[in-house]
């Protein structure tokens, strides 16, 4: 094993029980990656997919806007420059340092904060758009952070969530191939090396992935919070695509084993869903 390899980075956990601080490469490859068009490109997706899901009326906003992982602070940004109230939150010190700077210099006023998904520091219903990108695979409690998602939403509030996707054998999360589908003890062991001696297997985060979805699963436990899940198939522009996209998204969409063979080729999940009416959260529920 390399030297590199074999150094462990001392972890800097604070009084809230989270290690708040990163691994220089890992904050570099962020800071670098969010100002990409590939990335600008996934944002606007996101975006869209969140405006199709609210009503007509709520669109042009203004709306206030949680970005719940909002590292460097990019996602955020581009709903501030459309003029909603944006309030940004992350686990790591350093990124949410980099989102500050990078607001001021673009003189826009995005409230930041450094903290967990598990304990998101705004009240009950205070939110119309709840994002959640490539967030819950790391979050052990993963379950306390869909209790928060839904419960600073406000009733017709739209929650966007990416995460892994168990049923494909594709991902980004670890640089192993196939990691998908491999066995829980297996993937246990490399979740300790990826902490330890080997934290270039998972780029390097501090907060390795360790939970693997399904649409239909989280589809389930969205709906215990009171919530309506849409998955990709559902939000997609047909107009915007060919004679032959139209046809297999309208396949995928009326035929249940099409729709359930596309999510095991797409390599991560991704949903919108709507709070509904009446939904209990927080110490109601």
């Amino acid at each position: 094993m390399s030297e590199e390899h074999a150094e462990k980075r001392p972890q800097e956990t604070s009084g809230d029980g989270w290690d708040h601080s990163s691994d220089p490469r890992f904050v570099d490859y962020y800071a670098r990656q969010s100002l990409t068009d590939e990335n600008r490109a996934r944002l606007e997706g996101i975006k869209e997919d969140v405006l199709w899901a609210l009503p007509p009326e709520r669109r042009e906003g203004p709306l206030e806007v949680v970005d719940i992982g909002c590292g460097p602070g990019a996602q955020s940004q581009l709903w501030a420059a459309d003029g909603h109230s944006v309030h940004g939150l992350d686990v790591n010190a350093e990124l949410v340092d980099l989102a500050r700077q990078r607001a001021e210099a673009a003189g826009q006023e995005i409230e930041l904060r450094v903290g967990s998904a598990t304990d998101i520091p705004w009240g009950d219903e205070t939110m119309d758009v709840c994002l959640l990108p490539v967030l819950l695979e790391h979050v052990p409690s993963w379950e306390a952070c869909l209790d928060e998602a839904a419960r600073v939403l406000r009733p017709g509030g739209v929650l966007f969530l990416s995460t892994t996707n168990r049923l494909c054998p594709r991902q980004e999360e670890f640089n192993l191939p196939l990691y998908s589908w491999y066995p829980r003890p297996v993937q246990r062991h490399f979740e300790e090396l990826a902490r330890t001696t080997r934290p270039d297997l998972a780029n390097y985060a501090t907060y390795p992935a360790v939970h693997w979805f399904t649409f239909y699963g989280l589809r389930r436990e969205l709906a215990r919070r009171g919530m309506r899940s849409f998955d990709r198939f559902d939000s997609a522009d047909a107009d915007g695509k060919g004679w032959a996209g139209r046809l297999a998204l309208g396949l995928i969409r009326r035929v249940p084993p099409a729709r359930f063979s596309a999510h095991v080729l797409t390599p991560y999940t991704r949903l919108v869903a709507i709070k509904e009416e009446g939904a209990r959260t927080g110490d109601d529920a």
